[in-house]
């Protein structure tokens, strides 16, 4: 769950030179438009998510192959956190490349990262909870995205090689270590679960923190994101190449490992009653640390997707590129708008909202609540509609306005 996915918005200069030709510039367009696009597309994808969670009597995240509709919707959202951190790692080096300093580059990082897990802490908090007690703290894809570039701020300082060699490694074995169990640690097993191992924290009395995203593989996504960032600096039939060469790879490397069935993912999948239940059983893939497979099965088709973008021609193209540059406000605004429609659907329908002002997501729902899942579809549309606005003027502002707080928002 970015979202300081995107770097400010003078990503237009950072790839081209300070006095850009408009060759370079016509060039420079279609790349940041691909990146803003898919994370766009993927922050859209994101609202059908927290819309079930929000309004749906699933759980937060519902597994069931025999149940393929729930299954899907909950599915095709796995792609938002791995594409938010790597792209992020890919802005990052987009953000170093206009003649920065490896130390300017770290800085930014450093303060961008603290800035995050400040968010992660307080804003949404109570954007998830609407509580003003802390007695809840839930840890997501925001805090592990500041922590992610905290350590990437350090990274940066290697050879490119070596941090390609650190990012495979964390993605490619970190599954070894899956055998590893907090408890083990004694005392000290809430490092671990920072770490690797999902798990509740209690700090302090009365106080309770869930670090639901570990951050061990993330960082090595975002590293690898980092890595890659120079492909988008190609010539565009090259990077292409590259790009769609890359995705193929890694989908293919999914399937193969997948149907081995020997590693990549704490569980193996078997064959189902039917077909389609055995196809949703072996895309069942964990995400809490995501396996190796996870990551495999939703990066793949993610570069695939980046190299075929061509040019945001259509409406709902360019809608979805106006979105994927307002990141963290359109992430930021639509826990809270989503919460707020929580709390209206429940006093009206259920007649009970306190369980909403409890300080925990809505993980254990009321008996009997919730909407059809079509429904749930059509209010995600509805919700969508309702944040483009804000992305619109927001990104305009950013457009025209260079001061250096807008790179934070």
């Amino acid at each position: 769950m970015e979202i300081v996915l995107d770097a400010p918005r003078q990503e237009l200069r950072l790839i081209s030179s300070p006095r850009p030709n408009l060759n370079q510039t016509t060039l420079a367009r279609p790349r940041l438009d691909a990146i803003d696009w898919l994370r766009g597309l993927v922050m859209v994808i994101m609202v059908l998510d927290h819309t079930r969670d929000f309004l749906g009597a699933s759980s937060v995240n519902p597994r069931d192959v025999n149940d393929s509709a729930l299954f899907l919707t909950r599915w095709i959202t796995h792609f938002c956190a791995p594409i938010f951190v790597f792209l992020a790692g890919v802005s990052a080096f987009l953000y170093g490349n206009r003649g920065r300093t490896k130390s300017e580059i770290s800085r930014f990082l450093l303060t961008r990262g603290f800035w995050l897990v400040f968010v992660e802490l307080i804003v949404m908090r109570f954007a998830w909870t609407f509580s003003l007690r802390v007695d809840f703290i839930f840890l997501q894809v925001i805090w592990v995205i500041g922590l992610s570039m905290i350590a990437l701020a350090g990274l940066v300082y290697l050879p490119r090689k070596m941090i390609a060699a650190f990012a495979l490694a964390i993605i490619a074995g970190h599954n070894l270590l899956d055998g590893i169990k907090a408890e083990s640690f004694g005392q000290a097993k809430w490092l671990w679960m920072i770490l690797h191992e999902p798990g509740f924290m209690y700090p302090f009395e009365g106080v309770t923190v869930f670090a639901l995203y570990p951050l061990i593989p993330w960082i090595g996504v975002m590293a690898a994101g980092y890595v890659f960032g120079p492909i988008m600096l190609m010539e565009a039939n090259k990077r292409r190449h590259w790009t769609l060469g890359l995705g193929l790879a890694v989908t293919l490397l999914f399937i193969a490992l997948r149907a081995v069935n020997v590693y990549g993912d704490p569980a193996v999948w078997m064959t189902q009653s039917n077909l389609l239940a055995t196809v949703l059983a072996f895309i069942n893939c964990e995400k809490y640390p995501p396996s190796l497979l996870f990551l495999a099965m939703t990066l793949g088709p993610a570069l695939i997707a980046l190299a075929l973008f061509n040019e945001a021609r259509s409406t709902p193209a360019k809608m979805i590129v106006t979105i994927g540059r307002t990141p963290f406000l359109f992430y930021v605004v639509h826990a809270v708008l989503l919460h707020a429609v929580a709390v209206i659907f429940a006093h009206f329908t259920y007649g009970d909202t306190a369980w909403l002002f409890r300080g925990l997501p809505p993980m254990s729902k009321p008996e009997n609540y919730g909407l059809s899942l079509s429904v749930i579809y059509a209010v995600w549309l509805v919700i969508v509609m309702m944040l483009y606005p804000l992305c619109h003027w927001f990104a305009e502002v950013k457009q025209r306005r260079k001061d250096w707080w807008l790179s934070y928002l």
